[in-house]
């Protein structure tokens, strides 16, 4: 099959139409990191009957044990047919070993520092090759962490990312037991065992996660931790990231608490940058949850329209009125 790119080897394995939208599916095999098996599935979402050009691109990076299916469901609903449906052009990717993406050779060794370091920068490419435009990015729990790596380690830039929205991301709550290197050393040995922890095993969604994964964040918690790699700081370079920055919290996170989330937002150098707690003291309907605070009544109702409205304005207070709103700009 001839490639639908000129970067590196894209197949379109799929094109139907899902009720009023459009459903083109990518294959992405980059060839850009040591694991050459890396294949990486691309869902990009329009309207069917739309023959005027594609608005504004929009990249969707869901969070762990997830797959597209947390943007946009079998029944057209979700935050991607929502955005397609007001224009955006959205592009949903799954990551490696997810959903329509195949499992690498290497899959068990996946990580977040492959991830941010090859995977994103590959999609951001073909997003901009194929829409003309630098991308907006909004990524949810891991999948924010994933983009936070990728701004803070430099592999993503301005050229390749017009806005950065984080949705319940953090990497600064506190594991104590994994402050005694005897305990962090015994869980590696003992994780090293596995090749994935089960999602509907550990009841926490529809995909497994490569072990990879748990090893990496141990490091990161460790008693002599830092969120990045062996190579560079990603906390220390998010201090230097301007684009406009989103971080989105939510009061009933117990998973990724607040003050974490606030924590990460604080060290995000950018002048243009707003944050947004979801929860009945901020005047919200709910205390929103983990999940909800994107994949509920309540959050299409109230948290979809903002950010509609973040995507096309990144300058103008999202929530003016509300006590913990920060903007900069």
């Amino acid at each position: 099959m001839q490639s639908s790119s000129n970067l590196f080897p894209v197949a379109l394995i799929s094109a139907e139409r899902r009720g009023d939208l459009s459903e083109d599916v990518y294959r992405l095999k980059p060839g850009n990191s040591r694991d050459w098996s890396v294949e990486i599935a691309v869902t990009r979402l329009g309207m069917a009957d739309e023959a005027v050009p594609r608005g504004v691109p929009v990249i969707l990076l869901h969070g762990s044990f997830s797959n597209r299916r947390f943007w946009f469901s079998p029944k057209g609903l979700g935050l991607g047919a929502h955005l397609a449906r007001l224009g955006f052009d959205v592009w949903i990717a799954e990551m490696r070993g997810h959903g329509l993406s195949q499992r690498n050779e290497d899959y068990r060794h996946n990580c977040v520092a492959d991830y941010a370091r090859y995977d994103l920068p590959a999609i951001a490419a073909f997003v901009r090759e194929q829409s003309g435009q630098i991308p907006h990015w909004v990524g949810h729990s891991l999948g924010g962490i994933t983009l936070a790596a990728a701004l803070g380690g430099e592999y993503l830039g301005e050229p390749a990312v017009a806005s950065a929205a984080f949705f319940g991301t953090q990497v600064s709550r506190t594991y104590w037991p994994l402050k005694i290197p005897p305990v962090e050393w015994g869980g590696r040995f003992i994780l090293k065992r596995f090749a994935q922890l089960s999602g509907s095993r550990l009841k926490r969604g529809p995909e497994d996660e490569p072990i990879g994964l748990a090893i990496e964040s141990m490091r990161w918690y460790g008693l002599f931790g830092r969120f990045g790699d062996k190579d560079k700081d990603w906390w220390a370079g998010l201090a230097d990231v301007q684009v406009p920055v989103l971080a989105v919290s939510a009061a009933g996170d117990h998973q990724d608490p607040v003050w974490a989330c606030r924590k990460l937002f604080d060290q995000i150098g950018s002048e243009h940058k707003q944050f947004i707690n979801l929860g009945r003291e901020q005047g919200f309907s709910d205390n929103f949850g983990h999940v909800e605070m994107l994949v509920s009544k309540a959050a299409q109702a109230e948290v979809w329209p903002l950010v509609a409205r973040w995507l096309n304005d990144q300058q103008t207070p999202l929530l003016a009125r509300k006590a913990d709103l920060a903007a900069a700009g």
